[in-house]
């Protein structure tokens, strides 16, 4: 029988020998293991030897797994209190925005007060607001035939209106509870 050899010309140990690591380095000292897995050649019924390709490694080992579930577990932990601190923080800049607002409405009306400090400024917005004459000034208001309306008599507040009859006030007072 004819003894197969490795690529690289050196001869393979007999089936029955020892493996590799308790076998004697020639070069002295204890054998090592390959860094990585060596390709394994299957023998066919012609003699010539097929290559087999090397055992992968698994893709995702039990502590990767327990990595992952861990560090998903943390991030669902901090998911709430993330979500309810950034709400926080948009509910105090609206809080400024308001304070802010007001704090202008406030300085404002204080200049309006101050206003009312002036007897002038009183005197124009008696007369421009309430139509107030000083005393001895005549005060004239101009009505513009076109701006004027036609009002009934009868529909100004405080008129006397005509009676009605008692079936008209029955059938009023009927819609008006079917309104409310």
């Amino acid at each position: 029988m004819q003894q197969r050899t490795r690529p690289g010309g050196r001869g393979m140990s007999p089936r029955g020998a020892a493996p590799r690591s308790q076998r004697a380095n020639p070069r002295g000292g204890a054998g090592r293991a390959p860094a990585r897995p060596v390709a394994r050649r299957a023998v066919t019924a012609g003699g010539a030897a097929l290559r087999t390709r090397a055992p992968q490694p698994q893709r995702f080992t039990s502590r990767a797994v327990l990595l992952s579930f861990v560090l998903l577990t943390l991030l669902l932990a901090y998911a709430y209190p993330v979500r309810v601190y950034l709400a926080q923080q948009a509910e105090i800049e609206a809080m400024e925005a308001s304070q802010q607002r007001q704090e202008q409405k406030v300085a404002d009306m204080k200049a309006e007060a101050k206003k009312y400090d002036d007897p002038e400024y009183i005197i124009s917005q008696a007369r421009q607001r309430l139509h107030m004459m000083l005393p001895g000034e005549k005060a004239y208001v101009v009505v513009d035939p076109a701006n004027a309306e036609q009002t009934d008599p009868a529909d100004l507040p405080g008129a006397p209106k005509p009676p009605r009859p008692w079936y008209s006030k029955l059938w009023s007072s009927v819609e008006a509870a079917d309104q409310q």
